[in-house]
């Protein structure tokens, strides 16, 4: 005997899951701005798979567990000036605890003055919701230009 099918979510309802999943985007990039580290480990599941494979100026292919994926970000960038944006979310709810998304995005990163990248492309992304809120379980980054600064 199978199990029921949980019911389906009001529009209401998808519409703040759908929030909640931008909102914890936007967490994603202020604290990486910021250098937030601790509270940006928050942002991932304890088992993400981050795929850098496709960014040939972040070398490291695919990171799994949230320790390793926070380490990797923080000396990528942890010593640079960056500002990192999301546009444009396609979001897709799969289930009550699980989603899936496109951002646009661009980042500007400076590792000294006048020397760093500008960047275009695409966040790939999955997410599951536990203990009551969503977090990144899967994020692969693709760009489609890069601009090199000085």
């Amino acid at each position: 005997m199978s199990e029921p099918e949980p019911p389906a979510l009001s529009s209401a309802d998808r519409l703040l899951e759908l929030e909640a999943i931008k909102q914890l985007k936007a967490r994603y990039f202020r604290l990486m701005d910021t250098k937030q580290w601790l509270p940006f480990s928050q942002v991932f599941t304890d088992d993400v798979v981050v795929d850098v494979s496709h960014d040939k100026n972040a070398p490291g292919g695919t990171l799994r567990g949230r320790a390793d994926v926070v380490d990797f970000i923080r000396r990528a960038v942890g010593k640079a000036t960056t500002v990192h944006h999301g546009h444009m979310p396609e979001i897709e709810l799969l289930g009550p605890n699980e989603a899936q998304g496109i951002w646009a995005m661009d980042d500007y990163v400076e590792f000294k003055p006048s020397r760093g990248i500008r960047g275009y492309g695409h966040y790939h992304e999955e997410y599951r919701k536990e203990k009551g809120g969503w977090r990144i379980s899967k994020l692969k980054l693709t760009r489609l230009r890069v601009d090199t600064l000085g």
